[in-house]
């Protein structure tokens, strides 16, 4: 999937939310993510908080992204 796929698939989202009456939407991913971060920056989301957890056999950051619809 190339980011222009990505990009419009969370352009999507946000368009769905919005019309399903929401006035916020939040996600979440780890820090290792650096495209989709880039992907969520680029769509309004701000990083609200992180904390290390222990996943898929590695020691990674968790993040929690949200912007204001």
């Amino acid at each position: 999937m190339t980011v222009c796929q990505r990009q419009r698939i969370v352009a999507e989202c946000l368009r769905f939310a919005r019309e399903a009456g929401y006035r916020e939407i939040m996600l979440w991913t780890n820090s290792v993510q650096a495209e989709a971060r880039q992907i969520y920056q680029g769509a309004g989301f701000e990083l609200t908080d992180e904390s290390p957890h222990r996943s898929f056999g590695q020691d990674l950051t968790g993040q929690n992204w949200s912007r204001p619809l």
